[in-house]
């Protein structure tokens, strides 16, 4: 548990957590020591119960998909509202408005449970216990009762994917396009798996039309510019891992691969101020470098690591000072 919160998280996001509850926990210690003196201690004592609260959720729901961080909003504005009336506002009905909004999250958490299919959930705890073939022999039935639906292949491909079987991966994601032809997700993931079967011309078709299909998606020149970057196409990279960035990548792992490559591209094309430019926005997000780290450990990254492991260890020595750019392409064209 605690390492799948330490994942979820981030090194940077979870730091902050501790941070943000050893801040307020101090402080609610040092009053204390007042708490007989002032009147105005319990008060303060309380915001500093919501400063937490509010902050925690900050933190963590930054971490969730869109849809999912609407749902715990949901949940959890009115318990919100309602604790902070019972600590500052009108304590007297404390007990009941407290009470009331834990109430209110169980009734929300049920009123709001996931939809899942009980197949999902069966191959998802198969997942999570490493069972490869048990969880693809709960999708095989799972698309054999649903043979058009484009995200069941997508959840098998991506189960073949973890497992390393790459080629029944690729022909699940060709299903899913052929089911989805306008699916910028069946595209990417199609493009992925090539790359990481070191087949670059496919990888380069597939992520290009995937952009086509989501010009205004991040993901989509990422991936093209990572692509490009192993075919030595450094004007590209520059041009696509760009625009990446300004459509505002909040993810720190991914900006900062964003800025491992163009430092190579940059490096390639001779332009080497712009180079070091771009490992001093690296240096500020070493944390992201720190979750690609926590994941590459994990038993199911074998095929992740097969492709980015060299990159991550490439920025980690230029942040180490260990390489300089142009040692790192001297390094990668070899």
């Amino acid at each position: 548990m605690i390492k799948q919160i330490q994942l979820f998280l981030g090194p940077a996001r979870l730091r902050a957590l501790i941070a943000l509850f050893a801040v307020t926990g101090l402080i609610s210690l040092i009053l204390n020591s007042m708490v007989n003196q002032y009147q105005w201690v319990r008060p303060v004592q309380s915001l500093l119960v919501l400063v937490f609260v509010v902050g925690g959720l900050v933190i963590i729901g930054g971490r969730m998909r869109r849809e999912e961080r609407g749902r715990w909003v949901t949940i959890l504005t009115p318990s919100v509202i309602a604790i902070f009336i019972a600590l500052l506002i009108a304590p007297q009905y404390s007990s009941v408005l407290i009470g009331g909004s834990l109430g209110w999250i169980v009734a929300a958490l049920f009123l709001t449970r996931s939809r899942m299919p009980m197949e999902y959930r069966q191959a998802i705890k198969h997942l999570r216990k490493y069972e490869y073939a048990d969880t693809i022999k709960v999708m095989d039935r799972v698309i054999n009762a649903e043979q058009n639906e484009p995200n069941h292949y997508r959840f098998r491909a991506e189960v073949y994917r973890v497992w390393g079987k790459l080629g029944p991966a690729v022909r699940d994601y060709q299903k899913m396009i052929q089911l989805a032809p306008d699916s910028p997700v069946a595209y990417n993931g199609l493009a992925e798996v090539h790359l990481q079967r070191g087949e670059f011309a496919s990888a380069l078709e597939a992520a290009r039309q995937a952009n086509q299909l989501a010009p205004d998606d991040w993901v989509t020149f990422y991936n093209l510019g990572m692509i490009e970057d192993r075919l030595k196409l450094s004007d590209a990279v520059v041009e696509h891992l760009q625009k990446a960035l300004a459509l505002n990548v909040k993810d720190t792992r991914h900006r900062v691969l964003i800025h491992f490559y163009l430092v190579r591209a940059y490096s390639r094309l001779g332009h080497m101020e712009a180079a070091r430019e771009q490992v001093q926005a690296m240096q500020r997000l070493a944390a992201g470098l720190e979750e690609w780290q926590t994941i590459l450990n994990d038993k199911q990254a074998d095929t992740l690591r097969a492709v980015i492991g060299d990159d991550v260890a490439g920025a980690q020595s230029l942040l180490r000072g260990d390489m300089q750019p142009a040692e790192l392409v001297g390094k990668s064209d070899a």
